[in-house]
């Protein structure tokens, strides 16, 4: 691109722009806004106060960082070992979980409550 052909695209970029500034000069909502500000920084300098002072007073949880929240995996607690003892066949078993085959077969022939009863520790 020519340097002419970038000049005037970046004029009428500009000529764009102002015309758009010109448009929110005009706006009743952004003079509101700007009278607001206006006023309240003045009253924050009437009385000594930032705006974070303002913040901290109106939301004090808001200043405070939360604190970085460690990973899930490393945090549990570890499971207890279970030991189960068939008072049949006097067969021990230890688990620290439901998942266990022979505990398993225990539950589906004699039932769930009566293996439990099981329970040694």
């Amino acid at each position: 691109m020519s340097k002419l052909a970038e000049f005037r695209q970046l004029e009428k970029h500009l000529a764009e722009q102002l015309q758009a500034l010109e448009a929110l000069k005009g706006d009743a909502g952004l003079k509101k806004e700007i009278e607001f500000e206006t006023k309240l920084r003045d009253l924050l300098a009437k009385y000594g106060y930032s705006l974070k002072d303002v913040i901290n007073l109106l939301d004090p949880q808001t200043g405070r960082r939360v604190p970085a929240v460690e990973s899930k995996a490393g945090s549990r607690k570890p499971r207890q070992l279970k030991v189960y003892k068939n008072p049949e066949t006097g067969e021990v078993v230890e688990t620290k979980g439901g998942n266990h085959k022979t505990l398993k077969e225990w539950k589906t022939k004699h039932g769930a409550a009566t293996v439990e009863s099981w329970l040694s520790k």
